[in-house]
């Protein structure tokens, strides 16, 4: 990172969990770049999680697609990421947003959100967000 921070303990101390909106532009990009990164096996894969689910916390529903390109970078980003970060915004909101969006990856996060409905079962954006919490230990 160009501004001298690194790894998940720093990025937990610089924008909390649950983030606040200000940081969001800062989130972005540093997910973009850990996407990048990632793309050369470089990146940091639990920082990619935290930054996915500091976005998720923001509830912001445009951030659908870059927590999915995230998850979608490999195997194992895709295993890390969990499903429901994809739905900050709640995942009716989530659905209707990919729907309409319509791009290839809209449509392919629609179709793996279709395939975990079981990830969902008593899904609350609330509840996801304690349980990040929880695992990151800020709760």
């Amino acid at each position: 990172m160009d501004d001298g921070w690194e790894g998940v303990d720093e990025a937990l101390r610089r924008f909390g969990l649950p983030a606040k909106h200000a940081d969001r532009p800062a989130i972005v990009a540093a997910l973009r770049e850990q996407i990048r990164l990632e793309a050369n096996e470089v990146g940091d894969q639990f920082l990619m999680r935290l930054l996915c689910a500091q976005l998720f916390s923001l509830g912001v529903v445009e951030d659908c697609l870059l927590v999915w390109k995230a998850k979608s970078c490999n195997f194992d980003t895709h295993c890390g990421i969990d499903v429901q970060f994809l739905c900050g915004a709640g995942l009716k909101q989530t659905k209707e947003f990919l729907r309409a969006h319509g791009s290839d990856p809209a449509q392919d996060a629609l179709e793996y959100i279709a395939r975990c409905d079981c990830d969902f079962a008593d899904f609350s954006v609330e509840r996801t967000l304690r349980q990040a919490q929880e695992f990151y230990r800020v709760a």
